[in-house]
């Protein structure tokens, strides 16, 4: 099986893409004078900086860690997700804003034949690019990829539904449906921008890793667990492409740390092996003895 491209090649691609479609859809907004296939274009300005700040954020994110950050720096890729949806709501303001003035003062369109055509073909590099991007963001565990992909997803339905509607466009002659999928486009994509500041403030907020993870983690564990050895207080985290798991691991109180130091170690690398990129941290107790933690319900 051939290695999945870095997240910098699929980033890079990206940038690639952006430039094109901008290309495309600003001569289908040029020669059509269509204000959806303009927000549609806009978009593509939207996708090009992400991308930009993505390249800038993932490479901070695989610096390693130092004595200034001892966890690393991979929540920089948490960055790229929040200015990703930042600069969505700001394209969206501009959209509605565009369009209002062409509710005021319709105008018809021009050769949209054309403008169709192009869209298309800038829909289908975006949705060609987003599905490979999709998938290797799960290879990678990299959410400023799964960003960029969604957005590019976004973007190709918005594209869709713009086709369409000029279409009803030519055949109707209702000129105010083009400002009317203005802002349809600018509402489909206020949603995904809110959702990708959420994900944003949700990861740097140290989430929990996904169930999938967290059973590859208990069946690791469960391999070693017998009535001598127990584990309690699991705990897990994500930051960006790295995963944590602090857990209590209890033994007979008559070992020799030289042997439970040893079995620890067994933990850690099956841990490891099983969850690529997983950082595990075994605290040994003696079977007879609890940790006790604060209230998670107490003021601090």
């Amino acid at each position: 099986m051939a290695a999945t491209p870095s997240v910098q090649t699929f980033l890079k691609l990206s940038v690639a893409a952006a430039i094109a479609t901008i290309v495309l859809k600003t001569l289908a907004w040029w020669i059509t004078d269509s204000v959806g296939l303009l927000s549609d274009a806009m978009e593509s300005f939207v996708n090009l900086a992400s991308a930009l700040f993505a390249i800038a954020m993932v490479t901070i994110a695989q610096r390693p860690a130092d004595e200034d950050h001892p966890f690393g720096h991979t929540k920089a890729e948490y960055f790229s997700s929040g200015f990703e949806g930042l600069l969505i709501l700001g394209a969206a303001a501009a959209i509605i804003w565009a369009a209002a003035h062409r509710f005021v003062d319709p105008q018809p369109l021009q050769s949209l034949s054309w403008g169709l055509g192009l869209s298309i073909v800038s829909s289908i590099i975006n949705g060609v690019l987003a599905w490979h991007m999709l998938a290797a963001s799960r290879v990678h565990r990299s959410i400023a990829l799964e960003a960029d992909a969604r957005h590019l997803f976004t973007d190709v339905w918005t594209s869709a539904g713009v086709v369409v509607g000029l279409l009803l466009v030519s055949v109707t002659d209702w000129l105010w449906l083009d400002p009317l999928l203005a802002i349809g486009v600018a509402l489909n994509i206020l949603r995904e921008g809110a959702r990708l500041a959420w994900r944003s403030v949700d990861g740097l907020m140290d989430s929990a890793v996904d169930p999938k993870v967290r059973a590859q983690i208990d069946a690791a564990l469960a391999q070693f667990a017998h009535h001598a050895i127990r584990f309690d207080h699991l705990v897990t985290r994500r930051a960006g492409q790295r995963l944590f798991v602090d857990v209590h691991m209890h033994m007979p109180a008559n070992w020799t740390l030289g042997r439970a130091a040893a079995l620890r170690a067994t933990v850690e690398q099956a841990l490891m092996a099983e969850v690529p990129g997983l950082r595990a941290s075994i605290q040994l107790l003696p079977l007879d003895v609890e940790a006790h933690f604060d209230d998670l319900n107490d003021p601090l």
